[in-house]
Order: C-alpha cells, then sequence, then structure tokens
C-alpha cells in the first residue's frame, strides 16, 4: 500500500464522518505529513512510496481524531500566521488567516508612530528597521497586545518591527505559557513581554499602538458555530455577553486612558458588529475613529482608532 492510497482511504473515512470532501482530502495530507514529519516538496516527491511500519497507526489515530471534528491545528500542535509556525494548544484560539490583516494595519500604524517621532518618511518606507532598531537614542515605538492567545499577533508585530517594544497580556495563565514559548523559539528572550490578567493588567503604558483580537461571538450565537470551533476551541477566547461586544466595549472605554497622543487601538470584531463599534468608539471621549477595514472576502473586519 503506498502512502497516497492511505491518505485516500484516511479522506474517506473524514468524508464518512461528515467533512466535505475537498477538506477531507487537504486534512489527511496534511496530517500524513505531520505523521510522517515531512514539508510538502517531500510529500510531493514520496507519496507514492510504500507506508512505513509505524505510519498505520499514528495515522490512524490522527484520522479518528479530526473525525470527532478536533481541529487540525490541534492535532499536529501548529498553525501557520505571517509566515511563522506557531505552537497551539487547546487553551489558545487557532489563529486565523483574517487577522493577519489586523497586523498589517498595526505595521502600517508603527509607521505612522515613526514619522511623529521625527524619522525621515522616506526611511520609513525604505522599512530599514534593522538599522533603526540599532540606534539607541531613537525612542522605541511600544506595542501593547491585550488577549494574546498563542502570541500570534504580538510575537509578528516584535518579528517585523525589530525596533519596537511589545507587550501581551492574557487571561489565561495555559495560553501566556504558550505564547511565551512562541516568543522564545521564533524571537529569543526578551523580545516580547507578558503578563498575566484581563485586559491591560500589569501593562499601564501609555503605548503607541494597542492591538487586540477580543472575544466577539455573541453567547446565542454558539449555535450557529461549527463543531470544530465551539466543541474543542477555548469558550473564553470565543465569546463575549448577549451581544458579542462585552470586552470590545471595556477595550474601547480602557484605551485612551494608556494610548500616546496620536496613539492607535485597533481591534478586530464579528460579522454584522460594524455599527455597533463605530459608535462605541465615536462616543469614548479621547478617541476618534479612523476607519473600518473589511477583509479579503469583503466583510467588515478591523477597526482602527487615534487618541487624541
Amino acid at each position: 500500500t503506498s502512502l497516497a492510497d492511505a491518505v485516500a482511504d484516511g479522506a474517506a473515512r473524514l468524508t464518512a464522518a461528515g467533512l466535505p470532501n475537498a477538506d477531507a482530502r487537504i486534512d489527511a495530507a496534511v496530517l500524513a505529513r505531520h505523521v510522517l514529519g515531512w514539508d510538502l516538496a517531500t510529500w510531493l516527491g514520496h507519496q507514492r512510496d510504500t507506508v512505513p511500519a509505524r505510519f498505520p497507526t499514528d495515522f490512524d489515530a490522527a484520522i479518528t481524531r479530526r473525525a470527532t471534528r478536533e481541529p487540525v491545528a490541534y492535532i499536529t500542535g501548529v498553525r501557520e500566521f505571517y509566515g511563522r509556525p506557531f505552537r497551539v494548544t487547546p487553551a489558545t484560539l487557532i489563529p486565523r488567516p483574517e487577522t493577519e490583516l489586523l497586523v498589517e494595519r498595526a505595521l502600517a500604524a508603527l509607521d505612522t508612530q515613526l514619522v511623529l517621532a521625527g524619522l525621515d518618511p522616506q526611511l520609513v518606507l525604505a522599512g530599514l528597521y534593522p538599522q533603526l532598531a540599532r540606534d539607541p537614542t531613537r525612542p522605541s515605538p511600544s506595542v501593547l497586545d491585550i488577549g494574546t492567545g498563542s502570541g500570534a499577533i504580538a510575537v509578528t508585530l516584535a518579528a517585523e518591527r525589530p525596533d519596537a517594544r511589545v507587550h501581551a497580556t492574557d487571561l489565561s495563565p495555559a495560553a501566556l505559557a504558550v505564547a511565551r514559548d512562541n516568543a522564545q523559539v521564533l524571537l529569543g528572550a526578551g523580545r516580547v513581554t507578558f503578563s498575566e490578567g484581563a485586559y491591560l493588567a500589569g501593562a499601564a503604558g501609555p503605548w503607541d499602538v494597542i492591538v487586540s483580537n477580543p472575544p466577539y461571538v455573541a453567547d446565542a450565537d454558539r449555535v450557529t458555530l461549527a463543531r470544530d470551533v465551539v466543541g474543542h476551541e477555548p469558550h473564553l477566547a470565543l465569546f463575549a455577553g448577549t451581544d458579542g461586544l462585552s470586552c470590545i466595549r471595556e477595550i474601547v472605554r480602557l484605551a485612551p486612558a494608556h494610548l500616546t497622543r496620536g496613539g492607535w487601538l485597533l481591534f478586530e470584531f464579528g460579522f454584522g458588529q460594524a455599527g455597533a463599534v463605530r459608535d462605541l468608539i465615536e462616543g469614548t471621549a479621547g478617541l476618534t475613529f479612523s476607519e473600518i477595514v473589511a477583509d479579503l472576502q469583503g466583510i467588515p473586519r478591523v477597526a482602527i482608532a487615534s487618541a487624541r
């Protein structure tokens, strides 16, 4: 039996368990590569090889877990985000591609802060951040990531902006342990600092940029979520009260007192919440609404405001 045949059998099991055919084929192949410890190039070159001795047992266990709708990322323990492999566990939300939009806009906000700090705009646009980071006379822009989870946002921002000082908070000690591990593996010691607690616990600031992917699913909407999500991902990172806005409301309330003048607040929100989010920002003293940005599917996804 070849590896390709084994994967086809695994995909058939997943389809029988209710997964769409295309998803079942992709998931089975990813799980096979995980069991083998192969990258995509190796798989493409060797998928017709004979099944190794230990493969059937380990692959069967992985397929069985996926058939119960356990997310592939929890089975493999890894999810790629912004081109980097992040360790994930059931204590952390699985990073989504949509959240990369939040990172992109946060990076743009940091560019703005560099210009406000007196750097030549052309130098900023050239992206010479390693050189800038070596200048001890220039103040470092500061970033706070609220509810960091796996650390995907904080670690990515620190990696993309070596000159930035990045801090992250989370209410879950188990999630913080994962985030610290990701920071250590992907960046090295000390590049991101962490504190445990709700919102800005241990992180008074002021900050040039505050960013967050908070819980934003309404309690009543849990019945609409996929089994993969509601049955496995941490509810602490998903649900936010009757309207899904309880965490966002608190972040918007707290942000003005903890941002530098002209600093930026950016956060992700859910489908159908754009109007309420804009109203929250415009009704908050000390914040000026900037824009709401849609994701690649055209769904309003990220809110941006500045401190005045």
